[in-house]
Parts: C-alpha cells; structure tokens; sequence
C-alpha cells in the first residue's frame, strides 16, 4: 500500500471470481482478503509467514482504533450516548395525530402532484432531487434564479412566486448558497423568500393550498433562517430562534450517518415507524442544530422532533462518530407544528440502486413517495 504506483486501482474482488482469468495479461497483485475475523492479520507477500517485524502476526480491530483515536482524544472527546430518561421524554407520536393537529388547510389532490425546485447561486443538489421526486411519480419544474442585474433577479423572483402558486410541494435543495455567506449558511435563499413576491405566495401556498415543504441541508437551514421551521410560518429574524451553525469539530463533515425516526407527525414519514433507523449520507460544514431550552422542550412536547442521530444500538447520541455537528438532543430533522413542513441534514435524495453496497443498513427512507402519494 505504500510502494509509488501511481495510476494503480485498489479493487475489490467477490470471492467467486478468479482473479487469474479477470486480469489475465495485466500487472496485478493480491495484498489480502476480507475474513469474519475482527482482526487484521499481516503475512509476508509470499503469504506463508507472519512478518517478523510485528510483535503479533494478527492485531485486533479494537486495537487498532484504540491506538488511532487515542493521541487526539484529549482535543476530540467522544462523548457518550443520551441517557435513556431523555427517549422516555420524547413520547411516539402517529401519523394520525398530523390530522388533528392540521390546520384546516385545503389539499389538493392531483394525479401526478407538481413539485417546484428553486436553484440558488451554490445549490448543487437539484439534479438528484429532481430524480428522486421523479421516480416517486411526480412533475417536477426546477427553476434557476438569475442575478445578474436586477431587472433580472426581480423577474426570476416573480416566475419562482408564479411556479408556488402552481405546485403542491415545494422542495429548496442541498448546496452551498451564495457560499454560506455572510457568516452563515443559507442567508441568501432566506433573504429570496423573504421578498414580497415570495412571502405572499408561500403563505397563500401553505395556509391555503394545503401544499408540503421540504428542505434537505442547505434547504434546512433555509427553512429554519425563515422561520418555516420550526414555526410553521415566515417569521421575523429573532436572536433567540433556533438556528443550524457550524459543526462542533469546525470543519465539514462527509460521511454516512444512522438516523431514527422519532416522531411520524409528517406526511413525509407516513411510510416510516417509530424507531425506524435509515442510513444517509450526510455532507455539511453548518449541521448543529442549536435552540434554547425552552425551544426544545416545547418541540419534545409536541413530537416535532422528527429524526435523531443515534448510535449502533440506536440510541440518540452526542458521539462525534455519530452525531458529525454536535446538534442539541442530536436532532437531524423537525417538522413544523402540523408536520407538513419537513427538514433534515441527511440527503435522503442521494440514494440510487448500487449506491453504499459495502456498508450495511436501510437507505431508502420513503420520503418523496410518501410526499407525493399525499396528494392522491
């Protein structure tokens, strides 16, 4: 693994095939084989002999994370788990109760429901997205905001009010918009629907048509700079609202995460239970959900507490290994108050048949055929 062998491929082979016929009149070499050990054994190349070099010829996995989180465990504790008082504290909450719950908000059925996808300067996530909604049976428009001039950016404000008043759902997309700047993520995409144009018609979309939000990473922290989330409604900027911020580490994070549903108030999560884990990836410098105390009792109370990191034993948990940002109870995604607005950090949409085959879990969370079968 360390030669210089530039251009090489590291490939992994399934253990029906002969690697003689696969790479016949090619350069290759074997550096080992997957075993149900929980250990890794080191050989000389010829396979026969443990390397002399080592004082054990096989060296545990345990050990060998020990050894590598170890010098740095004083600067990047591993916290543990929340206690279990706090899972008894966050009661089920059934998708019968979003009923009641709902305001009396007219929905309009449709055989094929629209789905509009503004795209800001940054997003980067409306291809994927525009697939998944596709595959889950719907029409989906996505829409460029052009900011050229402002005659420009008025007129592509005024189409993207138009493309609300037309459509059932309203997904804002994952991405860096405007570049996370100034000093925080999407303060650009709120800034947008804050416009009168776009007030208007998402107020009128959803306290009228009855129609569901959906925001993925960037779109979350979108719909939680407006308000949307947890509120249900755009709302004034206040410094005491609940915010996403920077990753506790202070870098981005990349990586696959378990998420338990925790409450399945929403029609995004009719297809789920509760205690449901689904394994997503998850891509964001600014995923730490942060609120003040009374913030968050209030959203345990009234079960908008939709999805949680937790741990192998899918316990909610702080554990960096777990939780990527640190987020307060280890919140990944709420709702708002009658769960038809929905936001979470996991790219729910970056799933596709062939995808994350080497890491076991459940990747397929439902969320755009249960969104789109809402409206049938």
């Amino acid at each position: 693994l360390i030669d210089e062998s530039y251009g090489s491929f590291l490939l992994e082979v399934g253990g029906k095939e002969d690697p003689a016929a696969l790479f016949a009149g090619l350069m290759y070499r074997e550096i080992g084989e997957t075993t149900d050990s929980e250990a890794i054994e080191v050989r000389s190349l010829e396979g026969a002999q443990a390397v002399a070099s080592f004082d054990s010829a096989t060296v545990s996995l345990d050990e060998i994370i020990e050894r590598w989180e170890t010098p740095l465990a004083s600067t990047f504790p591993i916290e543990p788990s929340l206690t279990a008082a706090f899972e008894e504290a966050t009661p089920p909450v059934s998708y019968a109760k979003r009923a009641a719950a709902a305001p009396a908000a007219v929905k309009i059925s449709a055989a094929k429901p629209k789905v509009f996808i503004p795209v800001f300067p940054g997003t980067n996530c409306e291809a994927d997205s525009k697939r998944a909604f596709e595959r889950a049976g719907a029409e989906v428009t996505v829409l460029n905001l052009l900011s050229m001039d402002h005659g420009a950016l008025t007129e592509s404000i005024r189409r993207m009010a138009e493309e609300i008043g037309r459509s059932q759902i309203v997904m804002i997309p994952g991405g860096f918009s405007g570049g996370d700047e100034p000093e925080g993520s999407a303060k650009f995409i709120a800034a947008v629907f804050r416009s009168p144009y776009m007030q208007e018609a998402t107020a009128e979309f959803l306290e009228k048509r009855g129609g569901l939000m959906l925001g993925i990473c960037n779109g979350f922290q979108a719909l939680v700079k407006l308000g949307l989330l947890p509120f249900g409604r755009i709302t004034d900027p206040d410094e005491n609202a609940p915010t996403l911020t920077y990753n506790t580490i202070g870098r981005h994070m990349s990586r696959l995460v378990r998420s338990r549903v925790g409450s399945v108030l929403s029609p995004w999560l009719a297809a789920a239970e509760v205690g449901d884990i689904h394994t997503l990836p998850v891509s964001h410098g600014e995923g730490r959900f942060v609120a003040n105390s009374e913030t968050l009792d209030a959203l345990v109370k009234s079960g908008q507490i939709a999805t949680q990191y937790v741990d192998l034993d899918g316990h909610p948990t702080s554990d960096i290994r777990f939780n990527p940002n640190g987020s307060a109870l280890a919140i990944e995604g709420i709702t708002s108050p009658d769960g038809r607005i929905f936001g979470r950090m996991g790219h729910s949409e970056r799933n596709a048949p062939g995808l994350y085959i080497n890491v076991p879990g459940q990747y397929d969370d439902s969320i755009f055929t249960s969104g789109v079968a809402y409206f049938r």
